[in-house]
């Protein structure tokens, strides 16, 4: 699969977001600052070749397991591992995140999920997979995080804000809290198509959630200054 910009935004933010969770640094505020949490275990569902995880890997020093479902993706994902400086850090699991089971729970769990159920396929086995749900519907993505992350872990998704009402609804159904909303743009003349949230396992707080935007490119269609600082370690040409 083609690596794609609004993957590629979702991983530099979680990256960023999970290098200041174990610095301390957050929302300076009495009830939303993030205090310093040492991050050594994290999960990738879904992790198709592997972007995320390496993203992860040059900004965070944890283990990650990155799980992924097809056979193909996984050996591609395990290829690039191996091609980089950071490959032990990095585990390449080919299995169904629905039948794994593993001991330990995880201080950060991420996932690009399949988006779409009950919409039009492509004649693609490999990009049904991929895109659509059919092998992991979003409920049963919650089920896995929940089962998988520590009491005190936080979770990421990158999610269709087309979305938006039927997961909030699936969040409370599943007991999963989310903190922070980040709602993506194509570019300032556009309306919003993705959410980059992140969540925790439901404390019964009354934590209220921290909103904010980005537009990947401004009205000359040149990428904006924040999306380039967020990319520019990983981007060659910003």
């Amino acid at each position: 699969m083609k690596v794609t910009t609004d993957a590629s935004l979702f991983g530099a933010w979680v990256a960023e977001e999970v290098r200041n969770l174990g610095l301390g640094i957050g929302n300076l505020t009495e009830t939303n600052f993030s205090r310093k949490k040492k991050i050594e275990t994290i999960l990738d569902i879904g992790c198709g070749t592997g972007l995320l995880s390496l993203m992860l890997a040059q900004k965070c020093n944890a283990d990650i397991d990155a799980i992924e479902i097809d056979e193909d993706a996984a050996s591609q994902a395990l290829e690039n591992v191996e091609a980089c400086h950071f490959k032990n850090k990095i585990n390449i699991i080919n299995a169904d995140i629905r039948n794994y089971d593993v001991e330990k729970k995880y201080d950060i769990i991420i996932s690009n999920p399949p988006f779409y159920e009950n919409e039009l396929k492509s004649d693609s086995s490999k990009k049904n997979t991929s895109h659509h749900s059919d092998s992991l519907k979003l409920e049963e993505l919650l089920r896995a995080i929940k089962n998988n992350l520590s009491t005190d872990g936080f979770f990421f998704l990158l999610l269709p804000y087309k979305r938006e009402s039927e997961i909030r609804m699936l969040m409370e159904k599943s007991q999963l809290h989310i903190i922070q909303i980040r709602l993506v743009r194509q570019s300032v003349n556009h309306d919003y198509f993705r959410i980059l949230s992140k969540g925790k396992i439901n404390s019964h707080s009354n934590e209220e959630i921290i909103f904010d935007e980005i537009s990947i490119k401004d009205e000359r269609e040149q990428y904006t200054e924040e999306f380039a600082k967020l990319l520019q370690d990983y981007y060659l040409y910003l």
